[in-house]
């Protein structure tokens, strides 16, 4: 096989095997987020709030004093979204306060912070500039420090961890044109070839790539002999001979990220830069997300106290009609969503990053939840914001200023945030993403009743030993500590909001949710894959329950600390009210919705059936293929990679 081969064509149930076996597959530690699918409310699993040691707290502390002098004197947030790029100055800056090497062990020359004041810096210097957040996230989180950290050798750890600690930044590459949440579909090539393998392909969206030092690469080996080939983890020098970064790409928000388009062509790669064995290229990628992806929810949290700020001290000055606009009811009810929101944002992320410091618990669904639930929320925080500034929310912060006003820029966080519901795993591929780890336990023990390849003799089989686990679990459905007044007391102290009528709430909710999830699957078995509307609402019912908990733990931390816990039990109670309606809409579009319908006319739209609808307009895209040629191939473009030194 050669690199030149052509892309892999694949089945939907090849690819749906290819991810199935990327997934990880057993679950060594307990998961609070998996057993509220399962319709149990393992309180004692969050509560009391894990908390960081007073060294964590310390380091993170004095790091996060120097950062903000940097952010404060050295970012310049607007010149960065004017001229599309951050200063090099800046990126030198930041490597030499040690920002490259926050979540790198000290013995690497890294900072060592935990998770909790990694996203603590990510929101500090997010919120001067989203592009800066974006290139450290991408350097650590995903890049090559963090694959590293979990899978890499003693010697690559020392070859390369010191330099990302300091001096190189790194980028991931997977993405390629016409690959996206498909990796079975990967065309990336590397071919061993002695002690090496040699790359041929074309990456997009390498986030950092344009300057970056360091590549995680993602390439399919061919399977020969004395090669189990498979899509295989890679660490790749960005200045190696054969590699051409062909464009820097420009996007609606984030305009001072470096995100690129990558060629490889006969790249030789030495084998022992591989991460991991060859096949496991996949699995590193999801493991590595599984922490990776709570760097987004960082952005979000500075988004939403962001809102907060200016929407406050604007519906304060702002008057209509003889009175502050925030006391007009319509108003004030955009100003407590956010307020609420932003408390219970907050309070998923810093709960899903303790635990993953703590590593007591298996946090891969909490960390998939913290990144849909807050993607979405901000992105409705940041829409209501602009909503309250009427037409100023609309104009840009140069127009502002220019004319004697205040330069907020809130229709650039807008377009800054709605990336955030498309990466690392789009909205749509988050909800089926959760909701496969949600079944998990349905499947091992009924999944070979529902598949249509197993035999008699193995759906027997699976009958049985499903018997046996329902007649367990299905009983303890019915009633549970959710229904007895008085439980949870300890979250209703005198003088506060009942937030123990919450978590009632939460753990009735979590049966409820249970059972609607096993009577879908009893009621459509093998085609339960098909119903992704039904499962995108499985899933939003989890993410709101977990921020319900989140939200009422962290409120009784704050509470048991002395710091603004009447407040903090206010800001729950209010966010807690506000899911529960969120969650029964939800719950009653399980079963009442238009799923049906939506099927047949996009049938409809597909087959042509409405094509007279789009006519009275003219269409100004440019000529152009859908997706870019990518044949493997020398490049015939300048070379845009800009290392800084």
């Amino acid at each position: 096989m050669s690199a030149a081969s052509a892309r892999p064509t694949v089945s939907e149930r090849e690819a749906r095997q290819v991810a199935e076996a990327a997934r990880e597959q057993e679950w060594r530690k307990p998961s609070f987020a998996k057993e509220l699918f399962l319709g149990r409310f393992r309180l004692d699993l969050i509560h009391p709030h894990p908390t960081p040691s007073t060294e964590q707290v310390q380091r993170g502390e004095e790091f996060l004093a120097k950062l903000r002098d940097f952010v404060e004197t050295k970012v310049d947030g607007a010149l960065i979204e004017r001229e599309a790029r951050i200063p090099d100055e800046v990126i030198t800056g930041l490597k030499e306060l040690g920002a490259l090497g926050m979540k790198i062990d000290p013995k690497y020359g890294g900072l060592g912070l935990t998770q909790v004041y990694y996203n603590k810096a990510l929101a500090l210097v997010g919120s001067a500039s989203p592009a800066i957040g974006v290139l450290l996230s991408a350097h650590q989180s995903i890049g090559v420090p963090q694959p590293l950290k979990l899978f890499g050798t003693p010697e690559q750890k020392e070859r390369f961890l010191p330099r990302c600690a300091r001096t190189d930044i790194s980028a991931f590459l997977l993405t390629e044109p016409d690959v996206g949440s498909d990796p079975a579909r990967l065309a990336t090539t590397a071919v061993p070839d002695g002690d090496s393998y040699v790359l041929d392909g074309v990456k997009l969206w390498t986030t950092n790539g344009v300057v970056a030092d360091l590549l995680v690469v993602m390439a399919r080996v061919p399977k020969s002999e004395g090669h189990k080939g498979g899509i295989t983890a890679f660490v790749v020098e960005a200045g190696s001979e054969g590699i051409t970064v062909e464009n820097r790409n420009s996007f609606m928000g984030l305009r001072g990220i470096e995100n690129g388009v990558t060629r490889f062509h006969q790249v030789r790669v030495p084998a022992e830069n591989r991460v991991g064995p060859e096949g496991a290229g996949l699995k590193i990628a999801l493991t590595t997300l599984n922490t990776g992806r709570l760097s987004l929810p960082a952005s979000c949290v500075a988004a939403g106290k962001w809102c907060l700020k200016i929407a406050r001290e604007w519906s304060a000055a702002r008057e209509q009609w003889g009175r502050p606009v925030a006391r007009h009811e319509s108003v004030g009810a955009k100003i407590s969503f956010i307020a609420a929101t932003t408390f219970a944002l907050e309070a998923v992320m810093e709960l899903s990053s303790q635990m993953a410091d703590e590593d007591r618990n298996d946090i891969r669904i909490e960390g998939a939840l913290a990144k849909l639930f807050a993607s979405e929320m901000s992105w409705t925080m940041a829409d209501e914001l602009i909503q309250i500034r009427g037409g100023r929310g609309f104009e840009t912060a140069q127009s502002l200023a220019a004319r004697g006003e205040r330069g907020v820029p809130a229709e650039q966080l807008l377009r800054d945030l709605r990336i955030n519901r498309i990466f690392e795993g789009s909205t749509e591929i988050m909800h089926l993403l959760i909701a496969r780890e949600a079944v998990d336990a349905h499947l091992s023990v009924a999944g070979d009743l529902i598949d249509p390849d197993k035999a008699l003799g193995d759906k027997a089989r699976a009958g049985m030993k499903a018997g046996g686990f329902y007649a367990r679990w299905l009983p303890k459905l019915v009633a549970g500590p959710g229904q007895i007044p008085g439980t949870y007391a300890a979250f209703h102290p005198a003088g506060h909001p009942d937030l123990a009528a919450h978590l009632r709430y939460v753990e009735r909710g979590a049966r409820k949710l249970a059972r609607s999830t096993f009577y879908a699957m009893s009621r459509w078995q093998g085609r339960m894959e098909t119903k992704q509307g039904f499962l995108g609402r499985v899933v939003d019912i989890g993410a709101e329950l977990f921020a319900m908990s989140a939200a009422c733990v962290r409120a009784e931390m704050l509470r048991n600390r002395g710091e603004n816990g009447r407040e903090a039990y206010q800001l729950a109670d209010a966010f807690c009210r506000h899911s529960r309606i969120r969650v029964e809409e939800l719950f009653g579009r399980l079963w009442t919705n238009t799923d049906a319908i939506d099927r047949k006319v996009v049938d409809g739209v597909l087959g042509g059936a409405y094509t007279w609808l789009e006519s009275g307009i003219v269409d100004p895209s440019s000529d152009g293929p859908w997706i870019a040629d990518t044949t493997p191939g020398a490049s015939a473009k300048e070379n845009v990679h800009r290392p800084i030194r």
